[in-house]
C-alpha cells in the first residue's frame, strides 16, 4: 500500500492548498470527476460568462425607458457556449496536466471510498481493480453534485436526453425554444434570467409560493413578481413524473397541494433543486467521520472532522455551499496541516451571497423573518434605489436596499439589496459587520461618491433610528 504525507480528495479548492510549502511532502490529490471542480467546470465562472450576454441581450429593454432605441436580434448561442468552454476547458486540462508533473504529487483519477481511518480505496478509472493507499491526514473537499430526481418516464431514452442539471444544460448543442426549469433558488434564478433573454419561452415550476425563498421576505416578494412577468410562473407545485411527446417535446407532470395534476410541455426541462453533498459517497463510517442529519461533514471550527487526521472544506461541509466559503475554509486547512499546534479557524460569522439574476439579489446576515422568530429587538430601514440620484439616472422604481440593525448598539444586522450592482454594493457592508463598524461610524465617517449608486447604502443606513 502507498503511503502519503497527505491525501486530498476532490480538485477545486482543495487543490489550492498545495503550494511550494508542500514540495517537501508526498501528497496524494484524488479526483472523481473534471479537474477545477464545480465552480470552474459547471459552477460559478461558466454560469457568469453566460450571465454577462443574458444582460446585454436585456439592454434594448431598458434602453427603450431611457430614450434609446436598441433592437434586440437573437443571441447566437453556439458562440456564446464555444467562447465559455472554449476558455474553462483548456484552464481545466491545463491545471490537471501541471498537478500531474509536480515530482511530489501524485494525481489519481478516480471514485475514493474510505476502507479505514488512514486508508483509501481508489477505483482509477481505466483500471480493473481498485488502488489502496494511506495518509498520515486526509482532506474532504470532494463537494457536490446536482440534485437530480429519479421520476416516472425517466426511463424513456427520450424523456432522458431532455432533462438536464446545471452540469449539462450549458454544453446544449443549440438554444432551445422552450425549457421547463424545475425549482426557484439560486441556480434556477441564474438560468431563467439567461434563457428567457436569449429568446428561450422559459417556465418555471416551483413548489413553494415564492422564488428565492430563503432571502428576506421583501426581496424574496420582490424577485417573486418581476421574474413573473418575464416567464411563465408557475408556483406551489411540483413535479410527479416526465411523458415524451410524439413532436419530440416533454410532458412534465405537476400536481399542486391539493393533488390536482398539470401538464407543461418544453423542449428541454432543467432540474434545479439544489446540490447533494458528496459526502455520502465516500464511506466516512469506515474512517470514524460523522455527517449531519442532511448529509454533510461534521466538522469543528478548525475544519476538523469527527478523525482528528481527517480535515473536511467546502460544499461537503459547509451548508452554504459557495466558493468564498470554500477558499477560505481551504486557508484554514492548509494553514493546520502546516501548523499543527497553531490552528487556525475560519470566520463563519459573516457569509454573503448574491444571485445573478436579472434583478441581481445579494445579503449578508439575518434577514427580518428571522429576527422576528428570535423574539429580537431590531430596527429597518428600506431605501428605495429612485430616491437618490444615480437611481433618477436609471429611471428606477423597483428595487431597493434593506438594512437591519441593532438599536441599542447600531451594529448592523443584516444587509439584503435587490437591483442593478447588488453583489458590489454589497460589499462595503459586508465590511462593516466583519469589523464591528457601526451604523453611524460607517454613514458619517468617511466620504461617499455623489452621484454613485453607493448613496443607496448611505442613506439607508442614516436612515436607520437608533436609541442614541
Amino acid at each position: 500500500m502507498e503511503h502519503f504525507d497527505v491525501c486530498i480528495i476532490g480538485s477545486g479548492s482543495g487543490n489550492t492548498i498545495i503550494d511550494e510549502r508542500f514540495e517537501g511532502k508526498r501528497v496524494a490529490l484524488v479526483e472523481r470527476g473534471v479537474f477545477g471542480g464545480t465552480c470552474l467546470n459547471v459552477g460559478c465562472i461558466p454560469t457568469k460568462m453566460f450571465v454577462l450576454p443574458a444582460d446585454l441581450a436585456r439592454s434594448p429593454e431598458e434602453g427603450g425607458r431611457l430614450g434609446v432605441d436598441l433592437r434586440f436580434e437573437g443571441v447566437r448561442f453556439e458562440e456564446v457556449r464555444d467562447r465559455v468552454f472554449g476558455r474553462i476547458d483548456p484552464i481545466s486540462s491545463g491545471g490537471k496536466q501541471w498537478r500531474e508533473q509536480q515530482p511530489h504529487v501524485e494525481l489519481f483519477t478516480g471514485t475514493a471510498r474510505f476502507v479505514g481511518i488512514d486508508s483509501l480505496e481508489i477505483a482509477i478509472q481505466g483500471e480493473d481493480e481498485p488502488y489502496r493507499i494511506s495518509a498520515d491526514q486526509f482532506v474532504i473537499a470532494a463537494g457536490s453534485r446536482a440534485r437530480f430526481q429519479d421520476l416516472p418516464g425517466l426511463n424513456d431514452a427520450r424523456v432522458a436526453g431532455a432533462v438536464h442539471t446545471s452540469d449539462t444544460i450549458m454544453r446544449l448543442p443549440s438554444l432551445p425554444k422552450s425549457m421547463i426549469i424545475h425549482g426557484g433558488g439560486f441556480v434556477a434564478a441564474e438560468f431563467a434570467h439567461v434563457f428567457s433573454s436569449y429568446g428561450t419561452q422559459v417556465t418555471m415550476i416551483n413548489r413553494s409560493p415564492r422564488l428565492l425563498r430563503k432571502e428576506d421576505e421583501e426581496v424574496s416578494a420582490l424577485f417573486t413578481r418581476l421574474m413573473g412577468e418575464r416567464v411563465r410562473l408557475v408556483l406551489n407545485q411540483d413535479i410527479s413524473a416526465y411523458e415524451a411527446n410524439d413532436d419530440g417535446t416533454v410532458a412534465v407532470i405537476a400536481a399542486d397541494e391539493n393533488g390536482v395534476e398539470y401538464s407543461y410541455e418544453a423542449e428541454v426541462v432543467l432540474e434545479a433543486t439544489g446540490r447533494i453533498p458528496n459526502g455520502d459517497t465516500l464511506n466516512l463510517s469506515a474512517a470514524g467521520v460523522e455527517m449531519d442529519q442532511d448529509g454533510y461533514v461534521v466538522v469543528d471550527a478548525h475544519q476538523r472532522t469527527t478523525n482528528d487526521r481527517i480535515w473536511a472544506l467546502g460544499d461537503v461541509c459547509s451548508h452554504a455551499q459557495l466558493k468564498h466559503v470554500a477558499n477560505a475554509e481551504a486557508r484554514t486547512v492548509q494553514h493546520n496541516l502546516l501548523h499543527p499546534d497553531d490552528l487556525a479557524s475560519t470566520d463563519h460569522r459573516f457569509i454573503p451571497h448574491a444571485v445573478f439574476s436579472d434583478p441581481q439579489v445579494a445579503a449578508v446576515g439575518a434577514t427580518e423573518q428571522s429576527l422576528r422568530e428570535q423574539g429580537r429587538r431590531y430596527v429597518t430601514k428600506v431605501q428605495r434605489f429612485g430616491d437618490v440620484a444615480y437611481g433618477w439616472a436609471l429611471e428606477d422604481q423597483e428595487h431597493f436596499c434593506k438594512v437591519i440593525a441593532d438599536p441599542a448598539t447600531g451594529q448592523l444586522l443584516g444587509a439584503h439589496i435587490v437591483g442593478p450592482q447588488a453583489s458590489t454594493l454589497l460589499q462595503p457592508l459586508v465590511q462593516a459587520m466583519s469589523f464591528g463598524l457601526g451604523v453611524r461610524e460607517m454613514a458619517r465617517g468617511q466620504y461617499w461618491i455623489h452621484p454613485a449608486l453607493t448613496e443607496v447604502i448611505e442613506n439607508a443606513l442614516l436612515g436607520l433610528e437608533l436609541d442614541a
